[in-house]
């Protein structure tokens, strides 16, 4: 029943290593490999010298984005808890469902969809926030640079938010039952049940994804910040993943992307290593 996922895996993971020859030569489209010079490690050294203050400002965008994500992440347990408090299911349910479907919208409808109540002449925000006199001028929330990466984080957990509670909510259901009872019989109300039984019973799985979530800094996605990119705010949107597309197929420099995309899986493994080691010390054992 593995072999399936294993094929999958091998085909779209691990055989497009190939690929990492690329970065070795001087190849331009439509010349075969065998027929471009070999440059050894060129590209590498440009990146950390002719092209070093762009990848800084792409690498500063990079782990700023990480980083507010990693800090917001707790919101996804806090959702966890408050949801599993509810006690009509029903309407738990509907909280649930309603709040995991912008999971499957497409980045492009999300564009459209934020386009529609934040554009800064139509936008249904603005709008609402002229007529109640709160501000003069409309906010131009989509070309703002200032708030750039606090709207996109924004974007990101109203997308997923619910989704990413699935994972505490089935730890919650983990949980063994007679600890709250254990809890209920020593007097313990509604917020020290949540404080002292079910925060400690989801803090591992957190600490997991956490961790997984440190080793990841350099890879925020790329369709988010494709759709939301404009002139305006591309100094603060320009991402590693996106500055590599844009060197590899809006320059055509396949090479010098290629390196790109290279350093930054072997930066991304040395860092998920660290952090196991990290893992390894503090919780005791190993998260791969």
């Amino acid at each position: 029943m593995a072999l399936p996922l294993i094929v999958l895996i091998f085909l779209f993971n691990y055989l497009p290593l190939f690929g990492w020859i690329y970065a070795f030569y001087d190849y331009q489209p439509g010349i075969p490999l065998s027929m471009s010079k070999f440059v050894g490690f060129k590209f590498f050294i440009i990146a950390f010298t002719e092209e070093r203050g762009e990848l800084i400002r792409v690498l500063k965008n990079t782990l700023a984005i990480s980083f507010l994500t990693i800090l917001t992440s707790p919101a996804g347990v806090l959702f966890a808890v408050l949801l599993n408090e509810i006690k009509k299911k029903s309407f738990s349910k509907f909280i649930q469902t309603t709040t995991t479907l912008p999971n499957f919208i497409s980045w492009i409808l999300t564009f459209s969809i934020f386009y529609v109540f934040f554009s800064v002449n139509d936008g249904a925000i603005n709008q609402l926030l002229l007529k109640l006199h709160l501000i003069q001028n409309p906010i131009n929330f989509l070309g703002d640079s200032a708030i750039a990466w606090y709207f996109q984080i924004g974007i990101g957990l109203w997308k997923g938010l619910g989704w990413g509670a699935i994972i505490y909510l089935a730890a919650i259901a983990g949980i063994d039952s007679e600890m709250y009872d254990a809890a209920n019989v020593d007097g313990a109300g509604r917020f020290r049940m949540i404080w002292y039984v079910t925060i400690p019973g989801i803090m591992p799985t957190y600490i997991v994804l956490l961790l997984l979530n440190v080793s990841n800094l350099l890879s925020n996605g790329f369709e988010q910040f494709y759709v939301f990119m404009n002139p305006l705010v591309s100094d603060k949107l320009e991402i590693l993943d996106y500055y590599v597309y844009r060197i590899g197929f809006q320059n055509n420099d396949f090479a010098y992307a290629t390196a790109l995309g290279v350093l930054k899986t072997v930066i991304s493994i040395i860092i998920l290593f660290t952090v196991n080691r990290i893992a390894k010390r503090v919780r005791g054992e190993n998260i791969i």
